[in-house]
Order: C-alpha cells, then structure tokens, then sequence
C-alpha cells in the first residue's frame, strides 16, 4: 500500500462483447473519490477462447502494471467476474487481492450460454466442468478475501440471475432493470465505493 495514498489500486476486467470502454462511469467516479484505476482489453472478446487464457492475460497485465507484489482491489463484471475468479483461485491472484467485487457474473454459470458453441460459452454454462472446479473450492478461497457479489434480479443476460450468488462473501442485490446498466447505476457505485473503502476482514482460519 502506498503510505501516500492509503487506497489499493483498483483493477477493472470487462466482460464478454465488451472493452475497457464499459467502465466510463466507474473509472472517473473512483479516480475523482483517489483511487488509482487500471482495466485492459480481453482479446478475443467473443468467448472464442477459454477464460482461462483470458485469465493469463490479465495476470500478465497485472504484473506490467502493477508490479509483481503490490496489493489491489479487483472489479469483474459479468464473463470478467469469471475471468477475475480464475486468476485469483488458479494464477495465485488470491496472494495479491486484498477486496473482490463480482458484477452480474455468471458463477453458477447461465443458460444463455447454450447459445454459441464457443469455448468461454462452453465454460459459462451450468454445471460445467470448468465452472464446478472453481466453485468447488470457491469457498475457501474467496473467503480469505473482503468478497462481495452485486447482481439484480431483473438480470436477462444472466439467467437465472440468481446465479450470481455464492455461498460466501457478501451480498448486494440493486433493483437495475437491463445487465449492461449495473456498471453505470448511480446506486451500484455508490455500493462499489463503500465496498472498496470498507477494513479488511480478518479470517481467523487464514494464517
């Protein structure tokens, strides 16, 4: 932590169709409220390629950027809330994040996957094989994290939109009628703020 700036960096991950471009609401309200923000572009963004490999990009990005050691905040919205749990419970992120935040991700994965046959579509679809290994421990791994899931349940992307929970962590759910609108909902980052802001849990069962 920066003794100058007592806020982690944020890092932000897009989701699937998306670019950084999705975060024009939430990069000035944090960096106007002094935090230093990051987010890239995943490419492909077509769900062409396996999260995981998705995941890899974002590690290295990570690391030119912030440097091999340093904590940071990390925000996933929808696939990029996949893409985030990936690097945090598979590439040794979980060392790293000190508060996670999903956005209208798919962890229990959704229906509209089954649309195209595609790679990352075939990881994001219920009970897949991809999606049972990270929930599997996502528990125990996650809880040695400040986690929160945001969703709402009008979500017609993530279906159903109760998908987004997990057993763990903490829970907001906003009433935001469309999935695309929960990255700009005045009320949804006014919720990533105080999250972000919030002390770090202690969890007794983590040396």
């Amino acid at each position: 932590m920066n003794k100058h700036n007592p806020k982690n960096p944020v890092m932000l991950v897009h989701g699937i169709w998306d670019t950084r471009d999705i975060f024009n609401k939430i990069y000035p309200t944090l960096t106007e409220l002094g935090w230093s923000v990051y987010s890239l572009n995943l490419i492909p963004n077509d769900s062409s390629v396996g999260l995981d490999r998705l995941a890899e990009q974002l590690r290295d990005f990570i690391e030119q950027t912030l440097g091999g050691d340093r904590p940071f905040d990390l925000i996933g919205f929808s696939m990029g809330g996949i893409v985030s749990r990936y690097y945090l419970q598979r590439l040794g992120g979980i060392e790293r994040v000190e508060r996670f935040i999903s956005i209208s991700a798919p962890n229990q994965g959704t229906v509209t996957a089954y649309a195209l046959p595609l790679p990352g579509c075939l990881q994001m679809r219920p009970k897949s094989p991809f999606l049972e290994d990270l929930n599997r421990d996502a528990v125990e791994m996650l809880g040695r994290v400040n986690y929160t899931s945001i969703w709402t349940p009008y979500d017609s992307m993530i279906i159903p939109a109760k998908s987004s929970q997990l057993p763990v962590g903490k829970e907001v759910i906003l009433p935001v009628l469309v999935h695309r609108w929960m990255v700009s909902d005045r009320r949804c980052l006014q919720v990533i703020a105080e999250t972000l802001s919030e002390p770090l849990r202690v969890n007794p069962e983590v040396s």
